[in-house]
């Protein structure tokens, strides 16, 4: 057999927060010597207990590669307990009240061994990963947007959920980082070395694009021999995506990375009313498909059956409906 059907396959996908962790859920369970996962995560999460850690600690966040890391844990008998404990949010105490446990632990890990790096490692092994998890820069960066009516948010968490005094309807122009730094060697070479890179779920201006935006990251997307997979959103997000068609999102990803996904994604499953209501309270609907006859577009039912509930303690904006992560594993496999 020859040495080139022995390589393995590899999938990079490319985000942060709940979109990633979804994604990577259900990747996992094709993961081993025949399939090799990545999840490269931006480092511009400013929000939460997440935040907080940044602040006080001058670490890379955290939060997203604690979700990378424990959506990408083993499902054997002892990890289930030590992914949970990951993902504990306390809802009390002084101090503690809205921290998570899997972001202490991280932060801690890096404080004793010296680098995040060796502490995303560590909790690598702890979780026993099935795959690789890559934060996209080695420096926590800070995320600007400036909107079509010249106002600018700086900081993720403002971008996620605006000010009040924010018109959350006007469109994101440009996005930018500070400072200015390279993606990591690790990320970059993921990207080459990728049969397939998967961009989304999730948000698109605060955890897909702070990936594609750091300096040499969409040189790589474009060099890269990998196909691009682009998962439309479900809904809109007020503030972020407000009146967005699903070209709207793809044309997006275009301008910033300049080349188009060779494959889309999209749920044609009808949303439950009940919460297309929850979700119209607060300005946000279903993205409307407008492609057509597109021969990139791969249609299915690729929605989750329950309506998430957000743990006691998260004072974050959460999604309430998501994709199935076997659903999503499926159509991306059958693309390899």
């Amino acid at each position: 057999m020859s040495s080139q059907r022995l390589k393995p396959k590899r999938i990079v996908v490319v985000g942060g927060g709940t979109g990633t962790h979804t994604v990577l859920s259900g990747l996992k369970h094709y993961a081993n010597r025949h399939l090799k996962l990545s999840a490269i995560i931006a480092v511009s999460d400013s929000g939460g207990s997440t935040g907080r850690l940044r602040d006080e600690f001058g670490t890379l966040p955290v939060g997203d590669v604690r979700m990378a890391l424990t959506a990408l844990s083993s499902d054997t008998n002892g990890t289930d307990l030590l992914r949970d404990l990951f993902l504990y949010r306390f809802s009390k105490g002084t101090g503690l009240s809205g921290h998570n446990i899997g972001n202490l632990f991280l932060t801690a890990l890096a404080d004793m061994l010296g680098s995040e790096a060796k502490a995303i490692d560590a909790a690598s092994r702890i979780l026993r990963v099935r795959g690789n998890v890559i934060p996209v820069a080695d420096t926590p960066l800070t995320l600007k947007a400036r909107y079509a009516d010249d106002t600018e948010q700086i900081g993720e968490t403002y971008i996620d959920e605006p000010l009040e005094n924010h018109d959350g309807t006007q469109r994101i122009t440009s996005l930018s980082l500070e400072p200015d730094v390279a993606i990591s060697e690790k990320a970059r070479q993921a990207i080459a070395d990728a049969d397939l890179i998967i961009l989304g779920p999730g948000g698109l201006y605060t955890s897909i694009l702070p990936n594609i935006i750091v300096r040499g990251a969409a040189d790589a997307l474009v060099e890269t021999k990998g196909k691009l997979v682009s998962i439309v959103n479900l809904m809109s997000w007020y503030g972020q995506t407000h009146g967005f068609s699903a070209s709207d999102h793809v044309d997006e990803l275009m301008r910033y990375i300049g080349r188009a996904p060779d494959h889309i994604l999209l749920n044609d499953n009808p949303l439950p009313n009940d919460i297309l209501k929850t979700y119209e309270s607060h300005k946000e609907f279903p993205v409307p498909d407008n492609f057509g006859s597109d021969s990139r577009v791969i249609r299915s039912d690729f929605l989750a059956f329950e309506e998430v509930k957000k743990p006691s303690g998260d004072i974050l904006k959460r999604s309430l409906i998501r994709h199935d992560p076997s659903k999503l594993a499926r159509a991306i496999m059958s693309l390899l």
